[in-house]
């Protein structure tokens, strides 16, 4: 029992983190590039950040197990449009730890580093546990988030919410033998635990982007998307959690799209009440 639950957890971890570290350009460190990167102070850790690009700023969110280098496929082509903030969450990269770990404290670093940069608001990325962090972002700190995307993002770590076999192999994290990894996979197994009614308090235009075989159950996805007052909804086919690695050109189509265009939520039911008026129909 004991050599079958040390393999479980060991599946699940190199499931983590190859998913979120399968692209690294050769020709750019991403992660790693001392000429782009620096670290900042916030919250008692020592942060680390790259900048690329120039233009409004897009922060870059990374997912559990994963770190900068997990957006090297698409930092290149993103920062010809945007000044790319992309950052190592607290207790992944090349930033610090510190005991407790949750998303909360993940948001309000994200907050502080802004704060050390001068920026007031930027548009936002986050992937997986970054879009978790994005959405705290977007009711505890509204002013710093002037749009924002999640790919694979939940608001609940249980069966609801996630697949229920991978809730079951993320339950036994403790036979994993490396102990910072067994800290970011506990953190899934017990948060977040997010009110579908604190994402009614998002005011910034939302949009979620999930695969059609994510990890995320897609009636979750689809649940917070009609939490958020202004939001879109992006279901990926043939895409697994990872839609930024299998998907990358249709992930930069509709995060140009998006963060580029005016934002709209049109609406069918609205189309037919029109079309219905002026044939002499009534509700």
């Amino acid at each position: 029992m004991k050599k079958l639950s040390l393999t479980i957890g060991l599946l699940t971890c190199a499931w983590i983190a190859i998913g979120q570290n399968l692209y690294y350009n050769k020709g750019i460190p991403y992660g790693k590039n001392n000429k782009a990167g620096d670290h900042v102070k916030v919250n008692g850790i020592r942060m680390y950040y790259e900048i690329y690009g120039e233009g409004k700023p897009l922060v870059l969110l990374h997912g559990n197990g994963g770190s900068i280098a997990g957006f090297a496929n698409v930092i290149p082509k993103l920062s010809q449009s945007f000044k790319v903030v992309a950052i190592d969450s607290r207790c992944h990269g090349q930033s610090g730890c510190s005991k407790d770990l949750n998303y909360e404290m993940m948001a309000s670093d994200v907050n502080a580093l802004l704060d050390k940069l001068g920026i007031d608001s930027a548009y936002m990325w986050g992937h997986s546990d970054g879009g978790i962090v994005g959405l705290i972002m977007g009711y505890q700190y509204p002013v710093k988030v002037k749009r924002l995307v999640t790919s694979g993002a939940n608001v609940l770590p249980d069966e609801t919410a996630l697949e229920p076999v991978i809730v079951d192999l993320m339950k036994n994290y403790t036979a994993i033998p490396d102990t910072m990894m067994q800290k970011r996979i506990r953190l899934m197994v017990e948060h977040p635990h997010i009110d579908f009614a604190q994402l009614g308090k998002i005011n910034a235009p939302v949009m979620i982007v999930s695969g059609d075989r994510d990890a995320v159950l897609l009636e979750h996805s689809i649940r917070i998307f009609r939490s958020i007052p202004n939001s879109n909804l992006c279901i990926l086919p043939a895409s697994t959690h990872f839609v930024n690695t299998e998907k990358p050109n249709l992930m930069l189509f509709w995060l140009n799209e998006f963060f580029t265009k005016k934002f709209t939520k049109p609406s069918t039911v609205d189309w037919a009440i029109k079309v219905a008026e002026e044939m002499g129909l009534k509700k």
